[in-house]
């Protein structure tokens, strides 16, 4: 009997199994195969030290396939028979981390594209909290004050979403979300690709590689990283970079912290050259309390939930899986196989 080891039980009810998809993943289960779904929490998300629970410890020894929040190295060389791992994360996590897994013909699909729809809600409604001065209202509601005169200020920077161009750093499945969003309230929406022959997505004006990157920034309201983390992106959004952004513009990041050099983004919110930022995503997380991220008003700070949907997240990861199980036992292509050379 070859073996599917299920392992996305987290200790976080935003991303925890619930029990009516583990229900359905066994009944989906495939002639010739059982589904064991580890009960005990699985805390990959967190970054807990203690590592991998004795029950997925077990599970693995005898599995085929991982379908977790990533794998850690210790359950990886706990499964010697293991041959695909599906990560229920749109990254690589630190599984290219890992030499053998790095190296080894062990298949690797991601959920790229899953928390799109959510992500880019998020991107959205972050860069309409800043546009529409809800930092400021925010302030005012915290001091008691009732002053319609701080809206029409500099500092508050109302403007319409239609005025606006974006920049989109990174236009595949999640950018692509995001790129539709903007256009569709008026925006006019730009991207950057590795390839950008792959070509223009709908709602953007057009789409360049990496290298048009100071070029794009100097037209840029809003700029949002949505790319994989690479030797090409990490510091993508450094201090000389940031300088180059017109004043009262927006920086998100719902991609992964290392790609936005936060200190020199703190010093250009303070002067007052940009209007402020949306990050779900730090260098290190969680974000130290002595951040002075923490103290800016016009800074929104989430942690890293932008893809939280607790609902359509499920239906959409588990179609991928079960998709992705019956084109491996086939012999078809995967979905969102990783290129481990490339990262992503």
């Amino acid at each position: 009997m070859r073996r599917a080891v299920v392992d996305l039980r987290s200790p976080s009810p935003a991303f925890r199994l619930p029990d009516t998809v583990a229900d359905h993943l066994r009944a989906a289960t495939l002639s010739g195969w059982e589904t064991v779904v580890v009960g005990e929490d699985n805390d990959a998300l967190e970054g807990s030290p203690r590592g991998p629970g004795s029950e997925a410890m077990s599970a693995v020894a005898e599995t085929e396939i991982y379908f977790g929040w990533g794998m850690p190295a210790p359950l990886f060389h706990a499964a010697p028979r293991l041959r695909w791992v599906q990560s229920a994360l749109a990254g690589t996590g630190a599984l290219l981390a890992i030499p053998e897994m790095r190296d080894g013909p062990c298949l690797f699909t991601n959920a790229a594209g899953i928390y799109g729809p959510p992500i880019a809600e998020h991107v959205l409604a972050g860069v309409l909290h800043l546009t529409r001065a809800l930092d400021v209202a925010d302030a005012l509601k915290a001091a008691l004050r009732w002053d319609a005169s701080a809206f029409g200020t500099a500092a508050a920077m109302v403007r319409e979403i239609g005025e606006l161009r974006v920049l989109v750093v990174g236009t595949g499945g999640l950018g692509s979300e995001i790129g539709v969003r903007f256009a569709a309230l008026g925006a006019r929406v730009a991207g950057l690709r590795r390839v950008p022959a792959k070509g223009c997505p709908p709602g953007f004006a057009r789409v360049a590689g990496l290298d048009a990157l100071d070029a794009e920034l100097c037209e840029a309201d809003v700029v949002v990283l949505a790319a994989a983390l690479t030797g090409e992106t990490r510091d993508l959004l450094n201090a000389r970079r940031l300088a180059l952004l017109p004043h009262g513009a927006i920086v998100v990041n719902v991609s992964r912290g290392a790609m936005l050099d936060e200190e020199a983004l703190r010093g250009f919110l303070e002067s007052g050259h940009l209007r402020g930022a949306v990050l779900d995503v730090f260098a290190r997380e969680p974000l130290a309390p002595e951040s002075p991220l923490w103290q800016l008003r016009q800074v929104l700070v989430t942690p890293h939930v932008s893809g939280v949907s607790p609902r359509r997240l499920w239906d959409r990861l588990t179609t991928l899986f079960l998709e992705n199980w019956q084109a491996y036992v086939g012999r078809r292509p995967l979905r969102n196989l990783v290129d481990k050379a490339m990262g992503y």
